[in-house]
């Protein structure tokens, strides 16, 4: 891992590190990023030539520590333990946790903000894929990812076909909707209305983004989902109904934690995956996959519907697919945890 123009210090929490690499990373679009740096946590020992590495991809407003937001399937006594595995997860290019993004110092020593450069999940991959190659990682035995983190584990398994065992897709898609695009516009218009957006500071349009989560929230999760959860108990309610104030706190939940300019990056990345774009179609890109590949579905997720997911194992070389049932939509894949457990278990122990 020794390189003149490659070096790693921890930030945010003890476990937390950074790879710089000093120099410039260009964008799928031709863009520049200044000295792109990643965030990433590893658990477990890494063994040359004996490792069983498992890399995780996390999803839109996810970070790098794996341990806490996924523990149903990562930690010390989950499936995916660093006694068994060398476990990676690094934080995507443009989001608030550590990695370049609309935070960071563009060339002229200025904060990104709003000029920060449209980024893909095809980049969010490469990127990956250099800080696979600074941890001397030569194989990688399971890719997991779910929704934007499937889309980035997809784009990685086209594109570095020999790299991957197995590959686990969860409710992700070859190409983003029409109607997952129309959402993320409309979560966007509610920051660029936001007044405070483009003034010059990391923490414009807080309320604008407390909106657009809010937005958000209705797509990742189901008629049936709210009804269990948010409805209030009783006849006599007319006004302030549990539906309405979990709006508000999931929204400002997110604005406390995430910066607007960040957010705007992740949903256009999203909206921009096409695996076939560049390549002679979605079809024969998806193809090229050599991993033993499992694909998930959650049943009441109409953001990324079924059909999305059959798509993909329908051209993906020998894939399997498995279906969760749940009345809690897209958010399925961080809720139904026995189903998920069993699913991937099977798969990943198969004979």
């Amino acid at each position: 891992m020794s390189s003149n123009s490659k070096s790693i210090s921890s930030t945010f929490d003890s476990n937390t590190k950074i790879f710089e690499s000093h120099s410039d990373f260009i964008t799928e679009n031709q863009k520049k990023i200044q000295s792109l740096k990643i965030a990433y946590h590893t658990y477990g020992n890494y063994i040359p030539g004996k490792s069983k590495v498992v890399w995780a991809c996390h999803a839109l407003t996810g970070n790098s520590d794996v341990f806490d937001w996924w523990s149903g399937i990562f930690g010390e006594k989950a499936l995916f333990n660093p006694n068994e595995y060398f476990i990676v997860c690094a934080n995507v290019i443009g989001s608030s946790y550590g990695s370049s993004s609309a935070s960071t110092l563009d060339e002229n020593g200025d904060v990104y903000l709003n000029n920060f450069p449209l980024v893909t999940p095809r980049d969010m991959a490469k990127a990956h894929s250099f800080l696979k190659d600074y941890l001397e990682i030569d194989s990688i035995y399971t890719l997991i990812g779910a929704s934007l983190g499937g889309q980035q584990a997809v784009e990685w398994a086209i594109l570095e076909p020999q790299l991957i065992e197995n590959l686990i897709l969860i409710a992700t898609n070859a190409r983003h909707s029409a109607f997952g695009i129309a959402f993320n516009e409309s979560q966007r218009l509610a920051i660029y209305g936001d007044p405070t957006y483009g003034n010059g500071s990391i923490d414009d349009a807080k309320y604008g983004l407390s909106v657009a989560r809010s937005i958000a929230m209705i797509s990742y999760r189901s008629y049936e989902g709210y009804g269990k959860t948010q409805t209030n108990e009783g006849n006599e309610t007319i006004d302030n109904f549990r539906a309405s104030s979990y709006q508000s706190y999931q929204g400002k939940k997110l604005a406390d934690r995430f910066n607007a300019y960040s957010y705007i990056t992740l949903s256009k990345a999203m909206d921009s995956h096409n695996v076939g774009r560049g390549r002679e179609s979605i079809e024969k890109a998806l193809s090229e996959i050599q991993s033993n590949t499992l694909v998930i579905g959650i049943d009441s997720d109409y953001l990324f519907p079924i059909s999305e997911q059959v798509f993909l194992k329908e051209n993906i070389s020998s894939a399997k697919l498995g279906t969760i049932t749940s009345d809690f939509g897209h958010d399925g894949f961080l809720v139904e945890n026995e189903q998920l457990l069993k699913i991937i278990s099977e798969f990943i122990h198969q004979p």
